[in-house]
């Protein structure tokens, strides 16, 4: 057997292991509760997210023992499919603090996981933990990410902006924010327009000298949902003075 198909079939091992452990570990009564956080039916296995997270943490640590990082990412991809949250969750887990690691081939991976996302959960998983850190230490993803604000995959578009929250509490990428902004203000899905506002907001809590002066820009043109979201940790009088509709 070559190196490469040994590699695959340990890969393939591992995936029917942790698919076996997460169904024989979770709760069918959590797993019903589960689907109140979602607007359409999720398949879940119910488990504690605690419990999920040291479960992917322990068995990263069996993995990368056995076959190193090339090991883990083959395991990850076959979880990811967006068909049972807790297993697409938990490849996102597995890979969680690993960034600093990653370069171009782990990105394009992402981005192809991308249109394996069904929820917000899998999408936040992937674009906040995985995307956004590596976008915050390379700038060399901005441009990859920014095209996403065009797709007419949801999620992408979400994605545009939520990838860019760990560079906004650096106080970096600003000006890319911007264009992302501008881009998705007249997006009508609300999954959109509260990743919209979740940046906004990053960057009105951070840096609110740089980000109120924005805000006031674009308040004409900007959904509420997205504006009021923007404004949540601002001070009163000065949430106020950006929601106020202009004229009045």
């Amino acid at each position: 057997m070559s190196t490469k198909a040994a590699a695959a079939t340990s890969a393939d091992r591992w995936t029917r292991q942790i698919r076996d452990e997460l169904r024989a570990g979770g709760s069918a009564e959590r797993a019903k509760g589960a689907q109140h956080f979602f607007q359409h039916v999720v398949v879940c296995r119910g488990w504690k997210t605690a419990d999920l997270r040291k479960y992917s943490r322990d068995t990263r640590k069996q993995i990368l023992a056995e076959g190193g990082q090339e090991l883990l990412i083959g395991v990850a991809d076959r979880l990811f499919t967006g068909e049972v949250n807790e297993e697409t969750i938990g490849a996102v887990l597995m890979l969680e603090g690993k960034t600093a690691a990653f370069g171009d081939a782990e990105f394009a991976l992402f981005e192809r996981w991308m249109d394996r996302i069904t929820n917000w959960a899998q999408h936040d998983g992937l674009v906040y933990c995985l995307v956004g850190p590596m976008l915050a230490r390379d700038h060399r993803f901005a441009p990859a990410v920014m095209k996403w604000a065009k797709s007419k995959n949801r999620w992408k578009r979400r994605g545009a902006a939520v990838a860019f929250i760990p560079a906004a509490r650096e106080g970096e990428l600003f000006s890319e924010s911007k264009t992302v902004t501008h881009a998705l203000l007249a997006d009508q899905d609300d999954m959109v327009q509260k990743g919209l506002g979740w940046l906004l907001r990053e960057w009105a809590k951070a840096h609110p000298k740089t980000t109120v002066p924005f805000l006031m820009t674009i308040r004409k043109d900007s959904p509420r949902l997205v504006l009021r979201t923007a404004c949540e940790t601002l001070p009163p009088a000065t949430r106020a003075r950006v929601l106020r509709k202009p004229g009045t």
